[in-house]
This record gives structure tokens, sequence and C-alpha cells, in this order.
């Protein structure tokens, strides 16, 4: 059994990138990136096309040299994918993948954070309210390209799906009941004999034996990346409503100080949200391909993104009738001033004419 453990890393790291202000990181020069479709695929269809290059590291995995790739998108993420070949003779030999030591005795995910904190230092005159490095959300895609004699993969998972799911779940696989087996199988996707997509919550089993898995990886790339920019605006808008919520329990009394400070952030943030949230919802719009859309379905089924955007989306629910609560408050105390000043000039004016008389 042959094939090769791809590890992916999504870094937020601003709101936004702007390419054109993308000059050398980690000393290249990075290109379009440009994926290659199949003849029939719509024209009219917009490709996402992030910037790439591939970092100059020597590392290793298992004795095995690890491949790089790093790309830059305009939503404010920069991913690394960390690819690495096997030869074993039983699924269970790869479960070492799951926690990996390089031969530097660094954990890879360790070592991925190091290079996308360095890209972003790199990357300072391109971000758009940048954001310090977080701990990256990290995905791993075991993918097999020869399975020995056996050239029906759908018939080859059907003989070793207990296996499968053991190593999905790192799970001892004897003892993982048939409704748990049934469950991470059940969202496996397959157009042709000769592959097929197993995914679940933290790895997918995939199978290519004729021809390169490069667009069903590039669909899991693209699912982390809106994973990792969902969770990342929920802490957000989380700390906005706290911050919020905490202003309007103190209640200021002046006309133009913390009140218009605060709507004048929330009014820029929801925008600034509501935006990026479009983006990240629409940046899968390339699935032209009717496969590699139902292999986004079945990934964004397992990493909950729907829930995840209903979520963003309450949450900006939520900050809307904050930014209203705060805007209505801020113009009844002007108009309380106003009627206060107005009075004053009747009385100052009533005082005039009296002492007038006098």
């Amino acid at each position: 059994m042959q094939g090769e453990v791809v590890f992916f890393y999504a870094f937020d790291v601003a709101n936004e990138i702007v390419p054109a202000r993308v000059r050398s990181v980690l000393g290249q020069q990075p290109t379009e990136f440009e994926l290659a479709v199949p003849e029939n695929y719509p024209r009219d269809v917009p490709l996402v096309k992030p910037l790439a290059l591939v970092p100059a590291v020597e590392w290793r995995l298992f004795g095995q040299p690890v491949r790089l790739l790093m790309r830059i998108y305009e939503v404010g993420v920069v991913t690394l994918t960390a690819r690495v070949s096997f030869t074993v003779s039983a699924l269970s030999e790869l479960a070492r993948f799951h926690r990996p030591i390089l031969e530097d005795g660094r954990p890879l995910g360790r070592a991925a954070f190091e290079v996308g904190e360095q890209a972003c230092g790199d990357l300072q005159d391109a971000l758009v309210r940048p954001s310090s490095v977080p701990e990256p959300e990290a995905y791993t895609a075991f993918v097999c390209t020869n399975l020995g004699p056996a050239r029906d993969a759908p018939a080859w998972l059907a003989e070793h799906g207990r296996e499968v799911a053991g190593l999905l779940t790192e799970t001892n696989p004897a003892v993982l009941s048939p409704a748990q087996v049934a469950e991470v199988l059940r969202l496996q996707r397959s157009y042709a004999t000769l592959d097929l997509v197993v995914p679940d919550w933290d790895a997918a089993f995939v199978v290519e034996l004729d021809g390169s898995p490069d667009s069903v990886l590039y669909v899991f790339e693209l699912a982390n990346l809106q994973l990792e920019e969902f969770r990342a605006m929920d802490r957000m808008l989380d700390a906005y409503l706290d911050r919020a919520h905490e202003h309007l329990e103190r209640r200021p009394l002046n006309l133009f100080g913390i009140s218009n400070s605060m709507l004048s952030t929330l009014r820029r943030f929801r925008v600034d949200a509501t935006k990026l949230a479009d983006e990240v919802s629409h940046i899968t719009k390339f699935l032209g391909d009717w496969y590699l859309a139902r292999v986004y379905l079945a990934v964004r089924e397992r990493f909950h993104l729907d829930q995840w955007r209903a979520s963003v989306h309450e949450r900006l629910t939520q900050l809307d009738q904050l930014y209203n609560v705060l805007h209505a408050e801020v113009n009844e105390r002007r108009m309380l001033w106003l009627e206060a000043a107005i009075v004053l000039l009747f009385v100052i004016d009533v005082a005039v004419l009296l002492l007038g008389k006098k």
C-alpha cells in the first residue's frame, strides 16, 4: 500500500491580504496558483487564485522528506500543506502520522507554526488590520495511490471499512461499534471505481488509483480555511459583544465620548465582519465540477460549517441590535441636551426681558 499523508494548516493573520502589496515571502516571490481543471469545467465559474510558493525547508518525517506548499488568500488566511510519502503493509501503520514528530525533534504542527509566523512577518505591508498569528487549524488526509492488487476502491472499502474507521478516529478498530463504523463511513464519496473519499472531523481517507488527488485535496484546504475563518470571526464577535455589553452597563453620561467611540467601532466592525463572512462563504464558488461539489458538501457537514456560519450570522444580528441600541442612546442623549439648551436659552431670554423692563 502506497501513497502520502497530507497535513493542512490554516492561519488567520489579518482581515484581508492585498495581493498587489505582497513582495518576497520566505525569500521567494509568490506566483498566482492555477488549479488544473478538466476540459468540461464550466468556463463562467470563477476560480479562486491565491498566491503560492514552495518554502525552502529541509524537514524529514519517518525517514521521508517533507514537501511544503504555502498559499496566500485575500481573505486574510495563509495556508501551509505538508506532504509525506509512505509505503506500508497495513493501515494500522499509518496511525503514527496522527502525532508527527520531525527528525529534528519538533512536532510538525510546531514547525508549521514557526513557518507561518515568519511568513506573516514578511507579509506585514500587505496585511489589512493584522492579528497575532494564532495556532493553526489543522487537518490530515491519508491518500492512497496504490492498494496493492485491488482496483475497485468502493469494494476495497467494504472489506476494510472498520480499519479505515479506526485510522480516522485514532481508535483500535476491534473496539469500534458497528454504529460508529457506519457513522464514519456515512459520507463516503466516489465517482469511479478508482477513487474514493471518506471525510471525518479530524482526518480523511482518500483513494486515487488513477490520476492526481490535488483537486480533492484543494477542497479539503478550502474547507479547513473556512473553518478557521468562521472560528476567528466567532471569537472576534464575542469580544466585541462583550465590550458593547460592558459599555451599556456603564452607561456614561457624556454626549460625544465613549458612546460615539463605541458606535464608530461597532459600525466599522459590523461592515468588516459582514464583508468577510460573505467572502469566506463564497470562496468555494470554483466548485463547478459536480463530484468536487459533492466532496465539499460532505466535508462541510463534517466540519459543521453551516453551524459555524449560523453562529457568526447570529452574532452579527446581535451586533446590529446593540448598534441600534447604542445609536438610539446617543440620539436620546443629544435630544436631552438640545432640549436642555433650548430651555436654558428660553430662561435667559425671559431674564433679559425682565431685567430690561426694570
